[in-house]
């Protein structure tokens, strides 16, 4: 059976360390993709993600970490499925990145299909927040999801 693999990437006008401690920094994540945080990200370390919408915690298991290069780690990104996100930074000039992410895979079943239709909005919706944060000092996830909340 065919797997299914999300892959998608975004240019960011500014440096691979900017980038990268916006991403393993969970006092910046909270200006743009997470309400709460156990923690900053550590090679090792086992932390919580609260997103803005849901009321649930996500585990988030952080397996290697390369200052300004790469970040992995892995997380139930389907329901009862831990999945590896891979993040490469990759210098186009001294003042701009190309952000890639990779998470997967799984099977091209009906629930592989959510995942993966879910998913890639999640992660394209990631870097679009990450490059308006850093870029212009805008939080675009503010507000944006608040009809998700169960109220």
């Amino acid at each position: 059976m065919k797997m299914l693999e999300i892959k998608t990437a975004l240019q960011i006008a500014k440096s691979k360390a900017e980038v990268y401690e916006a991403i393993i920094d969970s006092e910046q994540m909270k200006n743009y993709f997470i309400a709460e945080s156990s923690g900053m990200m550590e090679e090792g370390k086992s932390i919580s993600w609260k997103f803005p919408e849901f009321e649930e915690y996500a585990p988030v298991n952080v397996l290697k970490l390369v200052p300004g290069e790469f970040i992995s780690f892995e997380w139930e990104g389907a329901k009862d499925k831990i999945l590896l996100v891979e993040i490469s930074l990759t210098e186009v000039s001294k003042t701009s990145t190309l952000v890639r992410i990779q998470e997967g895979k799984m099977k091209a079943d009906e629930m592989g299909i959510q995942w993966f239709g879910g998913n890639t909005e999640g992660w394209a919706n990631f870097l679009a927040c990450l490059k308006a944060y850093l870029e212009f000092g805008i939080n675009l996830r503010k507000g944006g999801f608040d009809f998700m909340k169960k109220s």
